[in-house]
């Protein structure tokens, strides 16, 4: 692994830190506020290959390494983890399985469509009764014909209330239990499918968070997703990539509650002098700091295995484990420095909390983070 940016890497960080920037951090309050999803933003990104970067051209993808995708990620999300979210979901849970899985023509109808923001795209797994029981999918899918009948109901997914696809994870077979779960390819302009509850959240109010209805709902035989049966596989593969984005939003929403509470204790005079000379703060600042860089060095780590086709369960569950609380202790002591300013929506250090808590969640709770990592040190 080398520590030294690559001139493809250090081309993705200026160009995503000047768009992030110029375009994302303007509309970030907004976007919040009025939990609205950033469209024009989404577009934009699309045009500039951010939501299919390690997706190769020939699929209208940019090409790029995971290395490059996590950079991408957390310079987007240090503005708006919404934007950031909206971005890691499209690329690591709906690009992802059809690049890996996917024939030739479902990569030339759907992954280039999702890569170059014409579509986008969402992960369908989690269930009232399936959350960090991932197998436990009570969806079905039956073969008619030359359609697959989908039923059922998924919920907390990201990107659903705007996703024009679905990578959709369903049984096939009950009898077989975890071998008997498939993925699919959903377009979501089928008749039988309909969106039910849009979540009111916490945070990333940006990003919707929506409940899937598929009622006697037909696909194209030819939609299944790999094998029948290997569609438990192709999530747990899906979720392992979707965590180093996570991670590296994550890393985004922590650095920059340190950023912002760095700048403010350099200003903030008590007294007699600026907090940043009294020691309580600089043993915050300087642990926020330390544990930052270690979270994006396991970040990286993971994407670099990736990129060298190493595995990278075990190393992206660490980096999306420290990642997270490291982004929910920065914003949680960022708070803190800035004291009742922290506590007002005049500063955004109360959406870097609201946003960050749901890292420790999604993609994994921070508690299944430890069962991967322990499952991997064990076995």
């Amino acid at each position: 692994m080398n520590f030294s940016y690559s001139d493809e890497e250090r081309m993705m960080l200026q160009m995503t830190r000047d768009f992030a920037e110029r375009t994302v951090k303007p509309r970030a309050k907004e976007v919040d506020r009025e939990h609205k999803y950033p469209a024009e933003t989404v577009k934009q990104m699309g045009e500039l290959g951010l939501l299919g970067v390690t997706v190769a051209p020939e699929y209208d993808g940019a090409g790029m390494s995971n290395i490059c995708y996590a950079i991408a990620i957390e310079e987007i999300s240090r503005h708006c983890a919404s934007t950031g979210i909206i971005m890691s979901v499209n690329n690591s849970l709906a690009c992802e399985p059809i690049k890996l899985f996917g024939t030739e023509a479902q990569k030339k109808k759907y992954l280039a469509d999702m890569a170059s923001g014409r579509k986008l795209g969402c992960l369908g797994l989690t269930e009232s009764n399936a959350g960090s029981d991932a197998a436990n999918v009570q969806t079905t899918a039956v073969l008619d014909g030359d359609e697959w009948v989908i039923n059922g109901r998924k919920i907390f997914i990201t990107n659903g209330g705007e996703a024009d696809y679905c990578v959709l994870i369903a049984s096939t077979d009950k009898a077989k239990g975890h071998r008997g779960i498939s993925a699919f390819i959903v377009d979501l302009d089928n008749p039988g499918f309909s969106i039910g509850t849009l979540e009111d959240k916490l945070g990333i109010r940006g990003s919707s968070t929506a409940e899937l209805v598929f009622e006697d709902c037909r696909i194209p035989k030819d939609n299944l997703l790999g094998e029948q049966g290997k569609g438990f596989k192709i999530a747990l593969i899906t979720l392992d990539g979707g965590r180093i984005g996570v991670a590296a939003q994550a890393l985004g929403i922590a650095r920059a509650a340190i950023e912002d509470a760095t700048a403010y204790a350099k200003e903030r005079v008590q007294f007699g002098k600026p907090i940043a000379e009294l020691q309580a703060i600089q043993w915050m600042i300087a642990d926020l700091s330390t544990e930052y860089e270690a979270a994006r060095l396991l970040v990286h780590r993971a994407a670099w295995l990736k990129d060298n086709k190493l595995p990278y369960s075990k190393e992206a569950a660490m980096g999306k484990l420290m990642a997270s609380e490291v982004a929910m202790k920065a914003a949680t002591k960022g708070i803190q420095i800035l004291g009742g300013y922290g506590y007002t929506t005049d500063y955004p250090l109360e959406r870097y909390f609201r946003d960050a808590k749901i890292t420790e969640i999604y993609e994994g709770t921070s508690e299944v983070m430890r069962l991967v990592i322990a499952h991997n040190i064990l076995r």
